[in-house]
């Protein structure tokens, strides 16, 4: 396959879907595990810590780059191939039996991954890029004074804020689901022996990644961190 296949032809588009999407799984991980450490408990000393660490490593820097590679590359072809798909049906059929051939969710993940997109939007426009501002104040001096656990923690007194994030990590989990089955899938790890073993560590990964984030803005809201 040429590179120019892998941008335009069907399969090309799923492949990479696939390839950017466990790539941003790995990311994940890692991400939840640095928030995960709010739920210590020592005023976000542990958190603020490893926060600043992600932030100023210039071997995590170089991993940011290809992280929002791969997510743009990941909602790109997501359009094309949910518009590739709507055009190859533009009539719905008289019988529709979409329900006995697939799950909701895997329908719907054009409609999830908008609402994660807004998401994502809301996400990076109040944390991260506060966080990059405050590394390029003073001639790109890092700023150790600032406190991204009292950020957070201001910020999800607002209930709203909490809805967003409720909201936007319940389509995350339904996303997931799919999603990592889908890319095992398209890239032909299909075994009648490990394909189960996948299925349920997939379902396993998508419910603890989503617990831990969506308790991180309850339990500030609720009081249970302080």
């Amino acid at each position: 396959m040429t590179w120019k296949n892998l941008f335009t032809s069907s399969i090309g588009k799923k492949l990479l879907m696939s390839l950017t999407g466990l790539f941003l799984v790995i990311f994940l991980i890692i991400h939840v595990g640095v928030n995960a450490c709010i739920f210590i408990n020592d005023g976000g000393v542990t958190f603020n810590t490893a926060a600043h660490f992600m932030s100023h490593n210039w071997v995590i820097r170089i991993f940011e780059i290809g992280l929002f590679t791969g997510l743009i590359l990941h909602i790109i072809q997501g359009l094309m191939i949910w518009k590739q798909n709507r055009a190859a049906r533009p009539v719905k059929y008289t019988i529709n039996a979409a329900t006995a051939n697939s799950k909701w969710y895997s329908r719907s993940m054009g409609l999830l991954g908008t609402l994660l997109l807004f998401f994502l939007i809301i996400h990076i426009s109040k944390f991260f890029v506060d966080t990059k501002i405050a590394m390029y104040t003073n001639g790109g001096a890092n700023d150790a004074t600032q406190n991204l656990f009292e950020e957070m923690k201001v910020e999800f007194q607002k209930w709203w804020v909490v809805v967003i994030y409720v909201i936007g990590v319940i389509s995350l989990f339904w996303h997931l689901l799919h999603g990592f089955q889908s890319a095992f899938q398209t890239l032909g790890i299909r075994h009648k022996k490990y394909t189960p073993i996948i299925e349920i560590f997939g379902i396993g990964y998508s419910i603890i990644v989503c617990v831990l984030f969506v308790l991180m803005p309850i339990s500030f809201y609720m009081g249970w961190i302080s």
